[in-house]
């Protein structure tokens, strides 16, 4: 009895301590630019983006816009498999014990987490859908190479402006103190 409660304490623990380990990741992404993801077909225009928002736009062909989504289209036919696949198939079948995602042996049950995880992963890695983060980190790329002429450009506008306003100051000076201005 007390291993059981000994047990679930410590299953306790490790539920808190998982729990506490991702409020840094969520503070972090409060933070930075808004981003607004739109997938666009054919010709249609991309929406503009504005000071506070990036729009960042995935151009896909015409005539994929009323079809199923392409990672959703997949035949679940055993013959549409690479043989590779088939292969390696074969070889689990007597896989069993720890680790081994199956209901035989000690631990059986504990790879079947591991291999969603790595199945997850490989989709993924290997999915080919659009790819928000690429197209993100682009367009913020593009904006920031900018900046820097965008500011010498404003710099100049403000100078050229300063001049003309002190110009039109010792004009009226010395249209007040009677002198012929200068041009």
């Amino acid at each position: 009895m007390t291993r059981l409660l000994t047990a679930a304490a410590a299953l306790a623990t490790l539920g808190a301590g998982l729990s506490l380990g991702a409020v840094p990741a969520a503070a972090q992404d409060e933070g930075g630019d808004r981003v607004n993801q739109v997938i666009v077909y054919g010709e249609d225009p991309c929406p503009q983006s504005s000071d506070a928002e990036i729009t960042v736009c995935a151009r896909k062909p015409e005539e994929e816009r009323y079809r199923i989504p392409a990672p959703l289209r997949g035949v679940d036919n055993p013959t549409s498999q690479a043989w590779t696949n088939r292969v390696e198939a074969y070889e689990t079948v007597g896989a069993f014990g720890t680790l081994s995602c199956s209901p035989v042996g000690p631990a059986g049950q504990e790879g079947c987490t591991q291999q969603l995880i790595n199945r997850a992963a490989s989709e993924r890695d290997n999915g080919s859908d659009v790819r928000f983060s690429e197209l993100i980190a682009e367009e913020r790329a593009k904006r920031l190479s900018t900046i820097d002429s965008d500011a010498q450009a404003q710099q100049e506008r403000v100078e050229e402006a300063e001049e003309a306003y002190f110009a039109r100051q010792r004009a009226q000076e010395e249209a007040e103190d009677g002198e012929t201005p200068q041009p």
